[in-house]
């Protein structure tokens, strides 16, 4: 692909604008800030979930049960992970708030970096060659779209034709999910709950745009409210897919792939239906396209080369966490040096339970 110097000279002037529009600056810090707690309530609501598994002696892969559920809200490091998305969100719609959706919506992707040192630490399982190479593609897929989007992202009212659309699809892809996992949840993995996650949500993060604009603007009719209780229909079925996928997988797989499918379906719905990016030329569309599937081919390897998944499907037996010294009897994966690192700014796994007979 080659540029001419004029075309250049556009793309400098509209990054130039774009680091100086003050909603920018407001809204990406926000977003990375709440990335920060996306990654840390995602660590503490999957040891919470992983020991109500144990406490139950079920396997909550197939889908948690009503009880699981309730057992939840008595795990201290669950509500406490809870709490934290809570602030998480709080942070994303605030960055929504100001910023154009396409703009805000990837910037979770630093999550993916934080939950992976976390885990590393807290579950013994330190990232292979391979796993970093599949964090490098969701990461650095998202970023790169990042930079594209604060060139070209705007603003546009969105109109009652525009809104009937994302809630229509809400419902169908709602309503696909929903057949297969009736039908096939005996046979679903951790990706399949992770992607059912990741679609609802970045309709749910499209909504909460538009009802936060629609609010600003004094608009309450009938639209307004069915636009929310569509927004929190989908998080609640949302969430339930989530903690699923924390029964199923480790919590940074989980995380990789909601900060990439989520911010991908936004990214659709802003370009195709709400058309935030309608001015841009082809080859944004083209960089977006690959930059895409750069980052959703990392979160299936990831799936795939995980040294948790690994672990757990060869029954390996690993050490947990950071107490004890090394022991030749309990092998761990990767590199050692990123799990020193982590060790020295997170010494010790998070929150004990007082009812915990052990440290996990």
């Amino acid at each position: 692909m080659v540029f001419t110097v004029q075309e250049l000279e556009d793309v400098g002037d509209q990054l130039v604008g774009a680091f100086q529009n003050p909603a920018l600056l407001i809204g990406i810090p926000l977003a990375l800030l709440g990335a920060v707690f996306m990654s840390f309530g995602a660590q503490y609501q999957h040891r919470g979930v992983m020991k109500v598994e144990r406490l139950s002696g079920s396997s909550g892969g197939q889908g948690l049960s009503g009880s699981n559920l309730l057992r939840l809200l008595s795990r201290p490091s669950w509500v406490l992970g809870t709490l934290m998305l809570a602030v998480a969100i709080v942070c994303q719609l605030s960055a929504l708030a100001v910023a154009p959706l396409i703009v805000v919506q990837p910037l979770g992707a630093i999550a993916l970096v934080i939950t992976t040192l976390l885990n590393a630490q807290i579950s013994g399982h330190r990232p292979t060659r391979r796993s970093l190479t599949a964090i490098a593609a969701c990461v650095g897929g998202v970023f790169v779209f990042v930079t594209i989007a604060a060139l070209f992202a705007t603003e546009k009212s969105v109109s009652e034709r525009q809104l009937i659309t994302i809630l229509v699809l809400l419902g169908i892809v709602t309503l696909v999910f929903t057949v297969l996992w009736v039908w096939l949840r005996k046979r679903m993995r951790a990706l399949f709950y992770i992607m059912a996650a990741g679609v609802i949500y970045g309709f749910v993060a499209t909504l909460a745009k538009v009802v936060i604009k629609r609010i600003q603007g004094g608009d309450f009719e009938w639209l307004t409210f069915a636009c929310l209780a569509a927004l929190i229909a989908g998080a609640i079925i949302g969430a339930y897919f989530v903690q699923t996928a924390y029964a199923s997988g480790p919590p940074d797989l989980v995380v990789a792939g909601l900060t990439v499918v989520d911010p991908i379906v936004a990214i659709l719905i802003g370009l195709f239906v709400l058309g935030e990016a309608s001015g841009a030329p082809l080859w944004v569309y083209i960089a977006f396209a690959i930059v895409g599937a750069a980052a959703v081919w990392g979160v299936f390897q990831l799936a795939r080369h995980h040294p948790q998944i690994i672990s757990d499907s060869q029954e390996i037996p690993i050490q947990r966490g950071s107490s004890g010294g090394p022991d030749v009897t309990h092998p761990r994966t990767g590199n050692i040096r990123v799990t020193e690192a982590v060790s020295k700014v997170w010494p010790e796994p998070p929150v004990k339970d007082p009812a915990d007979g052990d440290a996990h």
